[in-house]
C-alpha cells in the first residue's frame, strides 16, 4: 500500500525552518526519471499521515485528551507534558509538542518538492496528473490540520532554498490559508479516479474523486461555507443508506469498523495504513520511520491480565499505558446506546465480576477505549517492540461522518438532511428522531468517541467554551493551540493570542 511505504532520502528534522528547506545529503538531481521514484517520493508525502495514529505524540491520543470525553490518563501527572497539559487547559509554547507543527510542515516541504519536480519528469501525461492531483489533496489536507489547530500560519507554495528569506515568511490570513487549500483541491479532483478498482489492492489508501470531495467538503465546513460542503458531501453520500458513485456505503456492522484486521471498508473514504513490517522499536519510535499504530498500546488498560474463570468474555488485551480514560460524563452518555459495547470497556465492572484485574493509573475511572485496544491476537509475529507494531489502521474520514457533516451543512432541516440522519442511527439499530442541529451533535458524539473528532467538533459550534469550562477552557484562548516555542526563534512567527 502506498502509505505503508517509506521515503527517507529527504531528510527533514529539526525546527519548522528545516523543515520547509529540505535539507539533507539526498541529490535529487536525477531523481524523479521512473513511475517508481515519483511513486517513492510521492509515497513520503502520504507517510505524514502516521501522525493520526503514530508515535506517542499522535493526533487522535491527543485530541480525546483536550475533550469531555476523556481525560489524559497515563502513568502520573507528569507523563507527557503535552497531553496533559491539553487536558486541563495549562499547555503553553514550551510544554506544546514540536511535531505537531512540524510533522506537517514536513509533509508540506515534500509535497512542494514533488509538485515541483513531477510536471518535467519523464512518464505519461495522466501518470503526472494523478500523481500531482494526489499530492496537492495531501497538502491541502496537512494544510487544514494546521489551520485548525494553530490558526495563524505561514503559507508557503513552493521549495524553499537557502537562497530564500525563509526566516522571515510572515503568517497568512486563515481566510486565505482556506481560499488556498479550496480552491487546490477543486482544481485536480478531475484528475483523480473515481475508486481503487479490486485489481489494483496494492493502491488502497490512495487519494480519489470521493476522498478528495470529502476533506474539501470538510475544509468548506469549517470555512463556514455550508452550501459548498454539503455539495461536495452529496457527491460522496450519494443517497443515504446505498451505495454512492464512489463505492462507499455504510457497513452493516458497527463493532466491525475497530476489528484490528478489517482494512479499507466499504465505509472508509480516507484511511492511513499502520504495519508490522517497519518493525517499529523504541531508538527510532516517533521519529518517523516507525510504522505502528501507538494509540492501540497508548488506551489499554495498565497491567492488565485475565482471570482464569469460566466462560471469561473478557477482552483478551495486552497490558497497556492508561491514555484517555474515559469520563464519567461519556459513560452515562453512551449508556444504553448500541454502539456502548464496541467504544468502551468497562474495566470497573470486569473486576467487580472477577474477571480482570488491572492497575489504576493517573485520572483512573474504570473505563477504557475499546476500538484501538491492544489485543493479544493483534501483537506482531515479527522483530520489534511489541508495544509499538499494532497494525490497526485509522479511518480519519468515514461515510457516517461525511453523511452528519452534510445534515449539519443543510441547516440540520429538511428531508435529506433527516434520511442521513436516520441511517447513521438505523445501522445501528435506533429509530428516527427528528433532525436538529442538537440531534445531529448527539449523534456525532456517540458515533465517533475516541476516534479525536470531539474536541473539534466542539470548537466549531462554538461550544468549547461551556462544555470544556470545567476542564479549564479560556474562551478566545484555547479555540487554537499555542505554537510551540521552537517555532519563534529568529523568525518572523508570532505566537497566538494569550500564549505570550
Amino acid at each position: 500500500m502506498l502509505t505503508g511505504l517509506s521515503f527517507g532520502s529527504v531528510n527533514c528534522t529539526g525546527d519548522y525552518i528545516g523543515d520547509i528547506e529540505n535539507t539533507g545529503t539526498f541529490d535529487d538531481t536525477n531523481y524523479f526519471l521512473s513511475e517508481e521514484q515519483c511513486l517513492s517520493a510521492t509515497a513520503s508525502v502520504y507517510d505524514i499521515m502516521k501522525k493520526y495514529a503514530g508515535g506517542f505524540e499522535n493526533m487522535v491520543t491527543f485530541f480525546n485528551a483536550g475533550s469531555d470525553d476523556f481525560y489524559s490518563g497515563g502513568g502520573n501527572s507528569g507523563d507527557g507534558a503535552g497531553i496533559q497539559g491539553f487536558n486541563n487547559y495549562t499547555i503553553n509554547p514550551i510544554t506544546m509538542p514540536a511535531s505537531y507543527w512540524k510533522d506537517y510542515y514536513q509533509g508540506i516541504a515534500r509535497a512542494n518538492w514533488v509538485i515541483s519536480r513531477i510536471p518535467d519528469a519523464p512518464v505519461s501525461e495522466n501518470f503526472k496528473k494523478r500523481i500531482f492531483a494526489e499530492v496537492t489533496v495531501l497538502r491541502s489536507l496537512y494544510y487544514f490540520e494546521l489551520v485548525r489547530m494553530f490558526g495563524n500560519i505561514p503559507l508557503i507554495l513552493k521549495p524553499i532554498t537557502s537562497n530564500d528569506d525563509y526566516w522571515n515568511i510572515p503568517q497568512a490570513n486563515p481566510k486565505d490559508v482556506y481560499s488556498q487549500i479550496e480552491g487546490d483541491i477543486a482544481s485536480v479532483i478531475a484528475d483523480l479516479p473515481m475508486i481503487i478498482p479490486s485489481t489494483t489492492p496494492s493502491e488502497r489508501g490512495r487519494i480519489t474523486q470521493g476522498s478528495a470531495r470529502a476533506i474539501l467538503g470538510k475544509i468548506y465546513l469549517y470555512d463556514k461555507k455550508n452550501d459548498l460542503a454539503a455539495a461536495q458531501f452529496a457527491e460522496v453520500n450519494g443517497t443515504p443508506g446505498q451505495t454512492s458513485q464512489y463505492g462507499y456505503k455504510l457497513v452493516d456492522n458497527y463493532s466491525s469498523l475497530f476489528k484490528y484486521d478489517n482494512r479499507f471498508t466499504t465505509e472508509s473514504v480516507l484511511e492511513a495504513v499502520y504495519s508490522y513490517k517497519g518493525h517499529s522499536d523504541w531508538d527510532f519510535w516517533g521519529q518517523g520511520r516507525d510504522e505502528g499504530n501507538s494509540i492501540c498500546i497508548m488506551t489499554g488498560p495498565r497491567s492488565y491480565t485475565l482471570k482464569n474463570v469460566p466462560n471469561n468474555d473478557a477482552p483478551d488485551l495486552v497490558a497497556g499505558w492508561s491514555f484517555n480514560t474515559i469520563t464519567e460524563n461519556l459513560y452515562n452518555f453512551m449508556t444504553g446506546d448500541p454502539r456502548f459495547d464496541a467504544t468502551i470497556i468497562d474495566a470497573k465492572k470486569l473486576v467487580q465480576d472477577g474477571k480482570i484485574s488491572y492497575s489504576a493509573a493517573y485520572l483512573d475511572t474504570g473505563y477504557f477505549l475499546k476500538k484501538y485496544a491492544p489485543y493479544t491476537a493483534a501483537k506482531s509475529p515479527e522483530p520489534g517492540a511489541m508495544e509499538l507494531n499494532f497494525y490497526q489502521n485509522y479511518v480519519a474520514i468515514r461515510l457516517a461522518d461525511t453523511y452528519l457533516m452534510e445534515a449539519e451543512a443543510l441547516g440540520a432541516t429538511g428531508a435529506r438532511a433527516q434520511a442521513l440522519l436516520d441511517a447513521v442511527r438505523a445501522r445501528v439499530g435506533l429509530s428516527s428522531v427528528p433532525v436538529s442541529l442538537q440531534a445531529i451533535k448527539n449523534e456525532r458524539r456517540r458515533e465517533f468517541a475516541g476516534e479525536g473528532i470531539r474536541w473539534f467538533d466542539l470548537v466549531r459550534w462554538g461550544d468549547a467554551p461551556s462544555v470544556l469550562a470545567v476542564k479549564g477552557f479560556v474562551a478566545g484562548k484555547n479555540e487554537i493551540l499555542p505554537i510551540p516555542y521552537t517555532e519563534l526563534q529568529n523568525t518572523a512567527i508570532k505566537q497566538n493570542p494569550g500564549y505570550n
